[in-house]
């Protein structure tokens, strides 16, 4: 499954510097390949250690890691929400993706003019996020007009239940409040599903900062913590300077010697890509042959079956049972033939559900 991602802020926030070191996602990890299908739009590949570590053990022909959509959504402005400059377009874009990445400006720099001349990562994310609400609230608004018809005219119950929905829909909205915060059931939220509002999808803030505060924050960081504790989002902390020093190395290890000598483990692309995964309650689970070993993504709490399909709708529609190493077995086991003979292979059905790093193979019949 093909994951779609994004990028929203503010000028002058490190939105673009941050596309451009994704873009070049290349450098952070190994010989896996970037690609530009249009010029804001580009594919990179999830960073897996486990990927390479099954690399090692196979040899295979090839390697594929799974994929990444990023979009640079074009730029906002007060009134968007209305058609004001891009607006229309920028948030026609921010309805086809599956997440938000919410650049926030958290440096200080005289040399990098803000667009409204302080920093002030709490009032940028207000700006956009208030654009973001009018437009669900429209679309809401618009929605209500007709279902609140229908409840009186024929009384009918789940046209009442859906105004019931509606209705408190519009007065969260209309607080301030994005749609992700409201408390609703699983059957409440079939009632707003079909408007893909906007403030529903899950969103990550990353927050740019200088280098000396990559490690540890500083006071916007904070800010922005408490602003969005009760939103069930993540915040990640980034120096885009730095990534952009990172792309211009040449080498994998020069780039890891950079890293170790600033006190981080891994790229910041690296932690947002991941962290993308863990928004969106996404996992991997590998194949693994002389021909190829291969990671593919899949929901949490997706079974066999449904794993399979990822890979081809044959699989699922002839599935007999799924064979299962897990990954730790596989590493220290050395081989799947090794795990076979420990009896670490495992013969699995139609209701297994697929665990972060299982290596499988599907026994089917169509």
């Amino acid at each position: 499954m093909a994951l779609k991602c994004g990028i929203v802020g503010l000028p002058n926030v490190g939105k673009s510097t941050l596309f451009n070191c994704l873009s070049n996602a290349k450098a952070q990890a190994a010989n896996f390949p970037f690609c530009t299908i249009e010029p804001n739009v580009g594919v990179i590949t999830v960073p897996d250690e486990r990927l390479l570590e099954l690399e090692k053990l196979v040899k295979p022909q090839r390697v594929v890691p799974t994929t990444m959509e990023i979009v640079d959504i074009a730029g906002l402005v007060k009134g968007a929400s209305k058609g004001e400059g891009l607006g229309n377009q920028f948030l026609a874009n921010i309805r086809e993706t599956d997440a938000i990445l919410h650049v926030l400006r958290c440096f200080d720099d005289d040399n990098v003019i803000h667009v409204d001349g302080s920093v002030n990562p709490i009032r940028d994310k207000e700006i956009i996020d208030t654009e973001l609400q009018l437009k669900d609230l429209d679309s809401v608004e618009k929605k209500l007009q007709r279902v609140s018809r229908m409840a009186k005219v024929g009384n009918d119950k789940d046209a009442k239940k859906a105004t019931e929905v509606l209705e408190a829909m519009k007065l969260h909205l209309e607080s301030g409040k994005s749609a992700r915060t409201a408390a609703l059931s699983d059957e409440d939220k079939e009632h707003v599903a079909d408007l893909f509002l906007l403030t529903m999808k899950p969103v990550m803030y990353v927050c740019n900062v200088d280098e000396k505060s990559v490690v540890n924050g500083n006071k916007y960081v904070d800010l922005v913590k408490q602003n969005v504790k009760d939103e069930n989002a993540e915040v990640l902390v980034i120096c885009a300077a730095i990534e952009a020093e990172i792309t211009q190395l040449d080498s994998f290890e020069d780039r890891e010697l950079f890293l170790a000598d600033l006190g981080l483990s891994e790229s910041g692309v690296a932690k947002l890509i991941k962290g993308a995964y863990r928004l969106l309650n996404l996992i991997t689970y590998f194949t693994a042959g002389v021909q190829e070993v291969r990671a593919w993504t899949i929901t949490k709490g997706t079974k066999a079956p449904q794993a399979a399909a990822v890979i081809h709708t044959d699989f699922e529609r002839g599935f007999i049972k799924a064979e299962v190493i897990h990954y730790a077995d596989y590493i220290s086991l050395g081989s799947e033939a090794a795990c076979r003979e420990a009896g670490k292979l495992a013969m699995e059905g139609k209701e297994y559900l697929v665990h972060d790093g299982d290596v499988m193979h599907f026994k089917f019949n169509v």
